[in-house]
């Protein structure tokens, strides 16, 4: 016998305090210096493999910013108005147009002293991008995102089970990470597939259950 699911998970929302920091202990103190105020460079741009964590950290600095009274936005392959922080996820997805509008911002964004977010799956050099507008990239701080590690990746599973309300069983844990997508975006989202699960049959997670999801 199941029962209706209500939507009564807690909210998941990305920040910098529930990013699982890795190998990027220095780009993370970064970003927050630049929250803070107390960093003179403000054009950020971040990049790495899809999964190691780009989306997360751009969300979670406009999510700070908003936090602080800042106007902010964050768009994906697009690029919005001008604000006092603006993340542009995936650049080399942008259209002529697109870059266009990156680099105006970018300009606008360094005189105004606003703080400027940018992430690729490449280095600025490699972009298939303007030249003007690759040049313009690198001239902040450029980080490469690391991913995870096996045991970092159990470390995330974990939090994230304990921000949604549950434990995450090592046996559990250890199934995800042997027979789920490598990338930690897919595993998190089979894990809120799981609890979902869970909370239908009304029963605790499982490796059983979790194979039900998987299928």
């Amino acid at each position: 016998m199941t029962q209706l699911l209500l939507d009564i998970s807690p909210d998941w929302t990305p920040t910098l305090d529930n990013f699982v920091v890795g190998r990027n202990i220095e780009m993370l103190s970064a970003l927050r210096h630049a929250l803070a105020g107390t960093a003179r460079e403000r054009c950020f741009y971040l990049w790495g493999e899809a999964g190691s964590g780009k989306t997360h950290l751009l969300q979670a600095v406009m999510e700070q910013a908003r936090m602080l009274g800042q106007s902010a936005s964050y768009m994906q392959a697009a690029v919005p108005q001008y604000m006092q922080c603006v993340a542009v996820d995936d650049a080399e997805a942008l259209d002529e147009a697109g870059q266009i509008a990156l680099f105006d911002l970018y300009n606008g964004m360094r005189e105004q002293e606003g703080l400027l977010l940018v992430s690729g799956m490449a280095a600025p050099a490699h972009l298939n991008l303007r030249d003007d507008l690759r040049t313009r990239l690198g001239w902040g701080l450029v980080y490469q995102v690391h991913g995870l590690n096996e045991a970092e990746k159990v470390q995330a599973l974990e939090q994230h089970a304990q921000a949604r309300g549950f434990i995450l069983p090592q046996e559990v844990t250890q199934y995800l990470l042997r027979h789920g997508r490598r990338d930690l975006p897919a595993l998190l989202a089979l894990l809120d597939k799981l609890d979902e699960h869970c909370l239908r049959l009304q029963r605790g997670p499982s490796v059983p259950l979790l194979k039900e999801v998987m299928q």
